[in-house]
């Protein structure tokens, strides 16, 4: 196989998430995480949800994962009912999660021993690809160590680009982050976005991260989650994570947020 084919024999899927609900025990009583979730993600699509914490944006995405299952409804890949966790979909947390064991290109290699027809040179093709398109292709053999934070969360990025997933889901990988280098994130992200255009939902608490990154911003409401409001991000790409026209339009999201919040809280 040809490491041009492996780049491009894969393509985004869609995803529907149909009448999905989710609890959990807690203190001898059940909580309602999701109730009857509705959603659907085009292919290539670059989805953000937001909401207060504890609203089920998570438990989402881990069902989307096929790291859990729903007590109701179902979530759907091209069709095909998600009902484990599948190299079609790759998951890139808040922390890391890297092997400290193995150098930058050992933690890229490592999601991909189990992708079948490639060969050892294959593989180092593909982890050298991914590493250049994050900005590391300078630091391919440097310990783990010897990494920044920033610098960490792109080896988890390519880690989890390189098997050529068809969905990628993100769990606040860029909160733990100093202002600047997620600002330089958010330009890369959408650079990377644009050359793969993967199938993508963010989770996020930023208001302005999702508008900056997100083709649409979902609102949740919190316990039980459900999504309350949709807003489409027309914004010109790439976009300026400080411009005005992007802060006006995380301005009016944040209200629409706090209004949902307030009438929650009412009721």
């Amino acid at each position: 196989m040809s490491i041009r084919n492996e780049l491009e024999n894969t393509l985004p899927a869609k995803l529907v998430v149909e009448d999905v609900s989710k609890s959990f025990a807690g203190r001898g009583r059940r909580v309602q995480a999701l109730d009857k979730v509705k959603l659907e993600v085009g292919e290539g699509e670059f989805v953000c949800l937001v909401g207060p914490s504890g609203c089920g944006k998570s438990t989402l995405l881990n069902l989307i994962a096929g790291l859990d299952q729903s007590d109701s409804g179902r979530v759907l890949a091209d069709g095909n009912p998600v009902v484990a966790p599948g190299r079609d979909r790759m998951v890139m947390f808040q922390e890391h999660a890297l092997f400290p064991w193995l150098d930058v290109t050992g933690n890229v290699l490592f999601g991909l021993k189990l992708k079948p027809g490639l060969t050892r040179k294959d593989r180092r093709e593909v982890a050298r690809y991914y590493l250049k398109l994050v900005g590391l292709e300078h630091f391919m053999d440097s310990n783990i160590h010897e990494l920044s934070g920033g610098m960490k969360q792109r080896v988890a990025l390519a880690r989890a680009l390189a098997p050529n997933p068809r969905v990628l889901l993100m769990d606040e990988p860029f909160a733990s982050l100093d202002a600047m280098t997620r600002e330089q994130f958010y330009v890369d992200m959408q650079k990377i976005w644009a050359a793969r255009r993967k199938t993508i939902i963010l989770v996020t608490h930023n208001v302005r991260e999702a508008v900056c990154l997100g083709d649409r911003v979902l609102l949740f409401s919190a316990h039980p989650g459900r999504i309350r409001e949709e807003f489409k991000v027309t914004l010109p790409r790439p976009r300026e994570f400080n411009s005005l026209e992007l802060a006006a339009l995380a301005g009016d999201i944040t209200r629409a947020l706090k209004r949902h919040t307030a009438e929650e809280a009412a009721a």
